[in-house]
């Protein structure tokens, strides 16, 4: 029997806004799908300097921001997507990527691609669980 999913859409100020037809994140009853990150300030709504590691912590800060205002968090991820301007910069990337799944990193595809939003070198998406002890 089919029963009809809710589905929400999840914004937050402390992540930059939607720059195109698109939201922040999408929730359901108890997963969150992210659309990709840059790195981008939310506040200027520019690349930050420092290169890939730079706009990998970034982008990750933002998709925690994105992930916390839907009651989730880095903790709850399953799954991301990581996509590179320049594998090149794999090690780079990774390094800080580790910082922010010290333990239990979930799983993830990393791929090279010709090109990135506002000339971005990384950008991050994700699929996490919401917080099964949130109260709806």
């Amino acid at each position: 029997m089919y029963t009809a999913h809710r589905k929400k859409i999840v914004s937050t100020d402390k992540a930059p806004k939607a720059i195109g037809p698109y939201s922040q994140a999408i929730s359901t009853e108890n997963l969150i799908f992210t659309a990709g990150q840059v790195g981008l300030d939310p506040a200027t709504m520019e690349l930050v300097e420092g290169g890939v590691e730079a706009q990998t912590r970034q982008a990750l800060t933002n998709l925690k921001h994105v992930l916390e205002s839907a009651d989730s968090g880095l903790n709850f991820v399953l799954k991301t997507t990581v996509f590179l301007q320049d594998m090149g910069d794999f090690a780079k990337m990774n390094s800080v990527y580790a910082e922010f799944f010290p333990e239990s990193p979930p799983a993830r595809s990393t791929v090279q691609v010709a090109g990135l939003p506002k000339g971005a070198s990384v950008e991050i998406e994700c699929v996490a669980l919401l917080n099964p002890t949130r109260g709806d």
